[in-house]
């Protein structure tokens, strides 16, 4: 039947004890981080009364995101994943319980509710880092990557969805420390999950071992640098998220143009979570796609196009409709672009292009966040939206003329590759 092409592939769940134990703990994991980040803020606000000071978090989180997901990557190059997992729960674990028994003390100092979340959001991207470069190692068959790589982001998108709804509920009976007691325990069922999978140590352990920290992340930017594929599918993602991701805007929208509230708010922060969630879980067709770089700009052009459509809308239910279906062809380039980044690079080298994956992906939303509202201030909000839609589509035309290689891509080029892979990396 033809409805079956867009059932999710289990296939590489069902042969990997290891990969379901492992996404099961991530998907826990996600819900406490997703609960957590909402009750961050929150309580900032609560602390402060200034959206400034809110805002500035952003700003706070950026150094150690950026630093420690690069430290991240090299390590994950050099040493048992499994481990760096384990131990980045630890970080965690340590982040959300200062936080919240900073909340049970009560009155926690600005600088505190600072540094805790600036070290939580570096050890959440570390995290990330591990997990990424984990998977591909726990899926037998290349030809399964996609489809596995598919569930994950639609588990992803579903925590999204779930998590802060449970850190608003969690808030509201308990405060932000009940968000952040959850968050500690998920790290201990993310721990756990983790213990039971088998030991995932470095394929190039011998090579990576001989160089400096600073000299493998540096040989890691050099490899993304080199790849075009690779270095078209970060610039495409990062063109659409600064570009067409008016997040900052949402509530601005739902008060001042809308007319909502806090429930339209909400409603248009989820739309594009929702989206995502649906495409992802209709993502049987990745195993049969060979042509992803073409397909990856297909649907980035899709966001810019919806994400302009939407800023025109006098309604807010077909703005979320339109959000909707910009968050369903998100999913798509998500799933396209993660499976070429990881197809593309040696297992020697994904710890440290999972890194620079991971910048870009959390980047790219901050820098939306500046551009929307930097636009919107001279301008309006409508404005911002509907240019900042235009200026992805411009975008993703040059970034195809510039990267031939991305719309050029074929999974089929790249399977049983994997032994020249390596030796591209460790020579």
């Amino acid at each position: 039947m033809p409805g079956t092409h867009l059932l999710p592939d289990l296939t590489a769940f069902r042969r990997s004890r290891d990969l379901r134990l492992i996404a099961t703990g991530e998907l826990i994991s996600n819900l406490g981080t997703q609960a957590a980040l909402v009750a961050l803020p929150f309580q900032l606000y609560l602390v402060t009364h200034r959206a400034l000071l809110v805002g500035l978090l952003g700003a706070v989180e950026l150094g150690p995101l950026i630093g420690m997901s690069l430290f991240g990557g090299a390590l994950a190059d050099r040493m048992d994943r499994r481990r760096l997992l384990l131990l980045v729960q630890i970080g965690v674990a340590g982040c959300v319980g200062g936080l919240a028994a900073v909340s049970f003390a009560g009155h926690p100092a600005l600088w505190t509710l600072y540094a805790l979340g600036g070290l939580l959001a570096g050890f959440n991207a570390l995290q990330n880092t591990a997990f990424s470069a984990l998977i591909p190692n726990l899926v037998d068959d290349r030809t399964l990557l996609g489809p596995a790589l598919a569930i994950s982001y639609g588990l992803g998108s579903l925590t999204m969805v779930l998590g802060p709804g449970l850190g608003g509920i969690l808030i509201g009976a308990t405060g932000p420390k009940g968000a952040y007691l959850v968050d500690v325990a998920a790290c201990g069922f993310m721990a756990a999950f983790t213990w039971m999978i088998a030991a995932q140590p470095p394929h190039a352990e011998a090579t990576a071992a001989g160089e400096s920290i600073p000299r493998s992340i540096a040989q890691g930017l050099r490899y993304v640098r080199g790849n075009r594929a690779l270095l078209g599918s970060f610039a495409i993602d990062l063109v659409a998220m600064t570009f067409g991701m008016p997040r900052a805007l949402f509530a601005v929208l739902a008060v001042s143009v809308y007319h909502a509230g806090a429930g339209g708010t909400g409603l248009l922060y989820s739309a594009v979570a929702v989206g995502a969630t649906v495409t992802a879980v209709l993502s049987g067709w990745i195993k049969h796609a060979r042509r992803l770089g073409v397909i990856c700009i297909w649907a980035v052009t899709a966001w810019g196009a919806a994400i302009t459509v939407a800023g025109l809308m006098g309604s807010i239910w077909l703005a979320a409709l339109l959000l909707a279906v910009a968050g369903g062809a998100d999913s798509v380039s998500a799933v396209c672009r993660s499976t070429i980044n990881q197809t593309v690079t040696p297992d020697a080298m994904r710890g440290r292009m999972s890194a620079v994956f991971g910048l870009v992906v959390t980047g790219g939303p901050r820098l939306g966040d500046i551009e929307s509202g930097s636009v919107a201030g001279v301008s309006s909000a409508r404005f911002s939206v509907v240019s900042g839609g235009l200026a992805c589509l411009a975008g993703v035309a040059l970034i195809a003329l510039a990267c031939p290689s991305l719309v050029r891509y074929d999974t089929a080029d790249w399977r049983g590759r994997t032994a020249e892979l390596e030796a591209v990396a460790a020579g």
